[in-house]
Order: structure tokens, then sequence, then C-alpha cells
């Protein structure tokens, strides 16, 4: 993909390029720390199924602290990122909005990690196959409506920008938006049958993989 510093810049604005690198590297290691850590605790895990069970569940149990402090710092590293994402962006197209939205999907992942997800049927072991949704469940809910439909709008907003000057990066920024959102409807709609939340698990891979491409994108074009 293109990795020109042009491909950030609107037509007809010279944007400069000077974002604290510090912060741009927040970003670009949010989603393998993020990936990596719910990964691994999804196959070790006695009862949990990627199939069948959102990543977010692994919040429960002896161990669901692992998954509480990956939701948090993982919040604070992309906060972090949008931070250093203002600085870059300093004008034109999304240099406002998309760091605002961006950072509106990290409190949206501290809040979720605050704000545990309910145990699902099997999840952990033990849990009945009925369950009902509790005050902290419906907050959890909620913030990861809300953090999905922010980086979904950042998505979008940033594509339009680079839509200016690399067709590719606006093609991928835009594509791994919309694949989040679609994915992240099939689940609200309550459709958890295992294609809809593999689905999900695919939609969330292609996020993250966007979000540490694209901050390293940045730090490429800063130098």
């Amino acid at each position: 993909m293109p990795t020109t510093t042009s491909a950030l810049r609107p037509t007809g604005t010279a944007t400069r390029l000077s974002g604290p690198s510090v912060l741009l590297w927040a970003g670009a290691v949010a989603g393998p720390l993020y990936v990596g850590l719910s990964l691994a605790q999804a196959v070790t895990r006695p009862g949990f199924d990627l199939t069948r069970h959102s990543w977010s569940v692994l919040a429960n149990g002896e161990l669901g602290w692992i998954q509480v402090t990956n939701l948090i710092l993982t919040g604070v590293l992309v906060i972090a990122f949008a931070v250093g994402l203002r600085e870059t962006l300093t004008d034109g197209p999304a240099s406002r909005w998309a760091p605002r939205l961006i950072a509106g999907y990290g409190l949206g992942l501290i809040a979720a990690g605050v704000f545990r997800a309910d145990p699902v049927a099997g999840f952990p072991v033990g849990t009945p196959a009925t369950t009902t949704i509790s005050g902290h469940g419906m907050v959890h809910l909620t913030a990861g409506a809300v953090g999905f439909l922010c980086l979904t709008g950042a998505c979008l907003l940033l594509a339009r920008r680079l839509l200016a000057t690399s067709r590719a990066w606006a093609v991928w920024t835009a594509g791994a938006g919309i694949a989040f959102l679609g994915a992240f409807v099939g689940i609200a709609s309550g459709a958890g049958s295992r294609a809809t939340i593999s689905i999900f698990v695919l939609a969330v891979l292609i996020i993250w993989t966007w979000f540490s491409t694209f901050a390293l994108h940045l730090l490429r074009a800063s130098r």
C-alpha cells in the first residue's frame, strides 16, 4: 500500500506531520496486544469456544481480570493514539472529528472493561444455557455499541481524506470500518449462530489489522 506522506494530505491542503511518535506507536501496539492476549486466553481457558463466545465474556471467571485489564489498557492506548493523530493531522478533512471518534472508541473499550459482559451459555464452565442481562452487562453492550459506531465513523472520515491522494488506503480504511460495523450489527441483532460469531471475530481481526497498519503508516510518513 502507498506509504508516502501525500497519502495523508487532502487536495489543496498542506498537512504538517510532526505528531509525537510515542503516541502513534501506542496505536501500532494496541491491536497486537488486544488480539494476542484475547486469543491466548480463548485457546487455553476451559469452556471457551471461539465460534460460540465473544471475547468480552473472557472477563468472567477467576482469570477474568486478565481480559478486564486487556480492555482497559487497550482503551488507554487507543486514546493515546487519538491524541497523536490529532497532533499529526493538523488541518483538513477528518483532522478534528476522526481523533475524537477514535478517542470515543478508546473510552468505550475502557467502559467495556469496567462493566463486564455477562456470562453466556457454557462459559465460564457451568453457566446455564439461558442467562439474563444484568445492569453491568447492559452498560457493557451500550459501551460497545457506541465505541463501534465511533470507530466506524472515524474510518469513513479518514477514508474521505485519503481518497484525494491514495485510493488504496481509502478503500482499505472504509472497508475495514464497514466490515466492523456490519459484523457488530449481526451480533447485536441477536443472531448468535456460530457463523455470525465467526464473522464477527474475523471483522475484529480486520479492524485491528487496519488500526495497526494505519498507525505504522503515519509513523513512516512523519519521518
